[in-house]
């Protein structure tokens, strides 16, 4: 579908932005918020999301159509691969669900619209209103959807006016998004603009940082540092920067009859966005002892990511990436010739999926794309010693345990640092009150007013 030129970028040549014009949109933004958007209340807002969402589930909806049509071009990504990131994220953006994210995060559903006071601050005699930022520009880095998109849903929450700026060639999914948004609330799409150049255009994202109240920021570490330094020091900045995730599968949930499901689990989290993700992961840690072995999982793996090629296939890849696979799958095929501690499964006649098995537990980050590690351990800390070295930057831990284990695993793992543990087979579907990095997604947006109330006079 032809797309009306209604963000900047929409326009055919993108090379042709000025900061006088960054300036302008952003003007035109923050005078849109105080018209449209700064007095919505915060149950429309989230119906407003939630229909968005409804829409973009539907197979007719022409928005949906256009990105599985056009994605696997733009962002190298199956449709089926397309298909089944969309559907997960936007299956999460319920009304019960956002409206969970407001009271997790700021106390009370009203928070955003007025002074208000749950039981314990109402005995105190204050009152508190969280108000969001005039203007938020964000960076996201990448071709994954579902952080950009969840940035501007979080946006609309605290009734900011939004510029996003893409990186080259990775504006799809936000402007259709976008556009979809404006298909039934224009207004609210009104306080949104989505531009894309290339990262580094300093005039540019000059004249973006000196509108806005609040920049965030996703990408490497470098280029997470880079820009702080770059944005006022009046100005609100929220960096995330790069992270990486790994599972865990406890002994006793490897019976035979219980298997086949928690190696499913696994592959789903090896494909979901092609393992591209901060919560992708790059490991699998099998404890040895299990009615099946560490080895018989990773055999097993290799069935399930067989499997799954034939129905949600990786997709073609950029030469080069293909062939840091293959130079990768190299060093393992010598290893696994002259050591039986290493063995190694892959699809034949492409770089499709990979699957390594070592039984030394030192973490090297896969080259992705369905390259996935699996190690054996003898239990959680050999796998703990196994990744020390990013302690701090472990995002997610997919867990599969059962009983009281499962509790003291997850108690061990958040004593030592991972900010979110989920199931297996969930690591890339976080729901929307996740705290990224452990950090509130609206609590770190907003700006509190207290009332402390006068006694009566």
């Amino acid at each position: 579908m032809p797309l009306p030129s209604y963000f900047l970028a929409d326009r055919p040549e993108p090379g042709l932005l000025t900061p006088a014009m960054i300036t302008e949109a952003c003007l035109t933004l923050k005078a849109n918020r105080r018209r449209y958007l700064e007095a919505r209340r915060t149950p429309d807002i989230i119906d407003a999301i939630a229909a968005v969402a409804e829409d973009w589930l539907d197979p007719a909806n022409p928005f949906r159509q256009a990105a599985l049509a056009r994605g696997p071009v733009e962002l190298g990504f199956s449709r089926e691969t397309l298909a089944a990131g969309l559907d997960a994220f936007f299956a999460s953006l319920t009304r019960e669900g956002l409206r969970a994210l407001v009271v997790q995060d700021l106390g009370h559903l009203e928070r955003l619209d007025q002074f208000c006071a749950p039981e314990a601050e109402a005995r105190s005699g204050r009152a508190s209103w969280a108000r969001g930022p005039e203007l938020l520009a964000h960076l996201p880095a990448g071709r994954l959807p579902n952080a950009p998109l969840l940035s501007l849903v979080l946006g609309l929450l605290t009734r900011s006016a939004q510029f996003m700026k893409c990186a080259s060639g990775t504006s799809l999914l936000p402007r259709l998004f976008a556009h979809s948004l404006r298909e039934t609330e224009a207004k609210l799409a009104a306080c949104l603009e989505i531009a894309e150049w290339p990262g580094g255009t300093e005039p540019l994202e000059a004249a973006l940082f000196a509108q806005a109240e609040c920049v965030t920021v996703m990408g490497t570490d470098a280029t997470v540092a880079a820009l702080r330094a770059r944005v006022p020091t009046p100005v609100r900045f929220l960096g995330y920067g790069h992270q990486l995730s790994f599972g865990y599968v406890a002994a006793e949930v490897l019976a035979h009859h219980n298997l086949p499901r928690v190696v499913a689990a696994a592959a789903r989290d090896v494909a979901a966005w092609n393992q591209l993700g901060c919560l992708s992961p790059h490991a699998f840690y099998v404890e040895a002892g299990g009615r099946n072995s560490p080895e018989r999982f990773a055999a097993a793996l290799a069935d399930a990511l067989a499997g799954l090629e034939a129905t949600e296939p990786r997709g073609p890849l950029p030469v080069t990436e293909a062939a840091a696979i293959a130079a990768r799958r190299g060093f393992y095929e010598v290893r696994a010739a002259h050591s039986s501690d290493t063995q190694l499964w892959c699809s034949p006649g492409s770089t499709a999926w990979t699957v390594v098995y070592e039984s030394q537990p030192r973490l090297s980050p896969s080259v992705l794309h369905r390259f996935i590690y699996v190690k054996a351990v003898a239990g959680i800390d050999e796998a703990l010693e196994g990744v020390d070295e990013f302690r701090g930057r472990v995002s997610t831990v997919g867990l599969a345990a059962s009983g009281a284990r499962e509790q003291a695993l997850v108690q061990q793992l958040a004593q030592w640092g991972v900010s979110r543990i989920c199931p297996l087979g969930r690591m890339q579907q976080p729901p929307p009150d996740w705290r990224h990095d452990g950090r509130p997604a609206l609590g770190d947006l907003v700006r509190w007013v207290d009332w402390e109330r006068p006694p009566a006079w």
